[in-house]
């Protein structure tokens, strides 16, 4: 027990957090007079049964305990017996602030002496700060996570049934998830859409003043007008323009260009880079980051939050990070690498701005001191974490620039290039997409006096190119851009997608497959709201109203169902039945001699028998890389663990024991 200020007496304290995690490291900060328990998430939500929602009676939600909680909550129940005062501790936002109030339901805490409390960062200053500092449990968050938990229920609930009938059992269609879907699709209409078209490049190779060195000048145009070459024709006639003109320098620009310092991460942005550096899904960095915010094991530190929370739209810094990771730049660094003024480019909307950016909780604890203790996904995210906000509190990157017009007859060409004179922060961080600098030692000495001998004109064809597919890390930025889902929720619905076969990835891209199309299509046709951008955007901004206490949940819910509810009637009668076909396989049937088919099921792939229900037969599929097996010859196929790891291994198991974590590459 210990001594708190608030009551003047020996207190017992109970701390409830979302994760088990967090338990171990919180402990680690509290004295005895605290127990720190967990809830491990949710612990009521709406029945899975039903649709949960009294649309009747005002839409008021029916919440029952989670399957499998009820043990969990009697035990929290013994702990708040014991406890003179419950501080609810689950994650600064909506969700979180959810959480608390449920728990406070469940574990009927009205009557308690009951605070909530929330922390940015896992750090013993942090947390101590918000035990000093409880407040209510914030019904305006609560009610806007209620809503959009509602909103993301009814057209779950109502639509995929419709799914079931039309298509096939255990399709599922969701709020967001349904217009992330429709944009995957929109871009590959654009991509078969896509009519190339002809265009050509013209450049100069040039000898300065008879020496060796060789300066490559690109076709620009006439003194004053840019030129876009867009058939052979266009380009005949400049080449016959320049005939046998004399090449002459005919301007020189000496400038300066900055490269700005880059913002420190929000999720979004993490999820882009971590997916453009490390190759990570937006599931995994999510993942990765979570056990970085939670708390690692460190060695002679105990179990330490690494980096603040990893759920928001915010770029600001608390000034006491700010400052202390200015002096670490100063120490580190220099005093000319410390930025002097702060960074600008605050949230575009009022998402989540109470929170910071993702940053270290300690900027001292460099990735090189917790290396030994952190796993190789763990040190490399951590690594990108680390750089890109010490980069943010330091000064930009200047180059020198020198561009050269060159003239041969009514036509110019162009040659530039900048020399990097003050690295700035790109002595910790350069991202991933940084252009290649070309060197100045050609066009240093250059004057207008300067002689160019012309050595050999360069004529290239080209045609412009469709569309990219998206990636994860272009999707969420599109998405964060037109302002769909938040920062909680890109990776679960990419995930979703790619769960359900909607979309495939290969080689980071993201590909519709044909059950994604009968199902956009369809959702297209029958639901054009549902799918469409600016409302689900409209549907976000409306949830923020509610977060800021300017528009009541209930109005945004009732005014969403009646519209909804018509629609799926409507498309009952309407929408024709789809059927889509199983993949077949060479793969024979022992018991009928039918071709088996792939199907999916909880646990992924499987072949079966398409003579079911007469032949019941399955096995596992195996799905083969079109690579050898080293030790016997035959295929290896792709297996995966009891726990669900993914590893390679010989179809000919178990008469050959060939394994490997690794994907094998075929020997030539």
């Amino acid at each position: 027990m210990i001594f708190t200020e608030d009551d003047g007496i020996m207190a017992k304290n109970l701390v409830i957090v979302e994760s088990p995690t967090k338990v171990k490291t919180i402990k680690k900060f509290l004295g005895s007079g605290y127990t720190v328990a967990a809830s491990n998430g949710h612990v009521r939500d709406l029945p899975k049964s039903q649709l949960g929602i009294d649309v009747e009676h005002d839409y008021e939600p029916k919440y029952i305990t989670i399957r499998g909680k009820g043990e969990l909550l009697a035990s929290l129940r013994k702990e708040v017996k014991k406890a003179d005062r419950v501080y609810l501790a689950t994650d600064p936002d909506r969700e979180g602030e959810a959480i608390s109030w449920h728990l406070a339901h469940a574990l009927k805490l009205e009557d308690k002496k009951m605070c909530r409390i929330t922390f940015n960062e896992i750090t013993k200053n942090a947390v101590k700060a918000s035990l000093k500092n409880p407040r209510e449990i914030n019904m305006d968050l609560v009610n806007a996570q209620q809503a959009r938990r509602m909103l993301d229920r009814m057209v779950g609930y109502e639509i995929s049934p419709l799914l079931w009938e039309k298509v096939k059992r255990g399709l599922s269609a969701g709020r967001v998830q349904s217009v992330v879907l429709r944009l995957i699709g929109d871009r590959e209409d654009e991509i078969n859409a896509f009519v190339p078209e002809e265009y050509w490049t013209l450049n100069v190779l040039l000898n300065v003043d008879g020496t060796k060195k060789v300066l490559d000048a690109a076709f620009y145009g006439t003194e004053k007008t840019k030129m876009n070459l867009k058939s052979r024709e266009e380009l005949d006639a400049v080449l016959k323009g320049i005939g046998q003109e004399q090449f002459r320098v005919t301007d020189i620009k000496h400038g300066e260009r900055i490269r700005k310092a880059p913002l420190p991460f929000t999720t979004s942005t993490l999820q882009q880079e971590a997916s453009k550096v490390l190759n990570f899904s937006t599931q995994k960095t999510m993942r990765i980051a979570q056990q970085l915010y939670e708390g690692i094991d460190i060695k002679g530190n105990g179990t330490v939050g690494l980096i603040t929370y990893l759920r928001t739209d915010s770029v600001r810094i608390a000034e006491e990070a700010d400052a202390a990771a200015r002096e670490y730049v100063r120490q580190q660094y220099g005093g000319e690498y410390v930025r002097q003024a702060s960074q600008a480019g605050a949230s575009q909307k009022k998402i989540q701005d109470a929170h910071e950016a993702i940053r270290p909780s300690d900027i001292t604890r460099t990735p090189v001191l917790v290396k030994e203790s952190l796993s190789r996904d763990q040190f490399r995210l951590y690594q990108l974490i680390w750089r890109r906000f010490t980069a943010s509190r330091m000064e930009n990157a200047r180059y020198e620039t020198v561009s050269v017009k060159i003239g041969a007859g009514d036509y110019r060409f162009t040659a530039s290039a900048s020399n990097l004179v003050f690295d700035g922060f790109m002595s910790v961080y350069t991202q991933d997409a940084e252009e290649e600098e070309k060197s100045q030692s050609v066009l240093a000495g250059i004057t207008k006096d300067t002689k160019l001998i012309r050595k050999e004109l360069q004529e290239r064809q080209h045609f412009t190119q469709p569309p990219a597919h998206y990636t994860e890390a272009a999707l969420v930025k599109t998405l964060e851009e037109l302002g769909i889902g938040r920062p909680s929720t890109y990776a679960p619905t990419i995930t979703t997608l790619l769960t359900r076969r909607y979309v495939i990835k290969e080689n980071r891209n993201l590909y519709m497959t044909e059950l994604g199309e009968v199902v956009n299509d369809m959702m297209k046709r029958a639901f054009p709201s549902i799918v469409d951008v600016n409302f689900t955007a409209n549907m976000e901004s409306l949830l923020d109203k509610v977060e800021e206490g300017s528009v009541s949940w209930k109005t945004v819910v009732s005014n969403f169902y009646p519209d909804l509810d018509e629609a799926v009637q409507a498309a009952k009668k309407d929408l024709e039945t789809v059927k889509i076909a199983d993949e077949v396989t060479d793969v024979i049937c022992e018991q009928c001699g039918r071709n088996m088919v792939i199907k999916y099921g909880p646990h992924g792939k499987f072949l079966a028998c398409p003579g079911f229900p007469e032949c019941r037969n399955t096995k596992p599929y195996l799905e083969k890389i079109g690579v050898p097996c080293p030790k016997c010859g035959k295929e290896i196929v792709v297996r995966k663990t009891k726990k669900g790891r993914r590893y390679y291994g010989c179809e000919n198991n178990p008469e050959c024991d060939y394994m490997s974590w690794q994907k094998p590459k075929a020997t030539s």
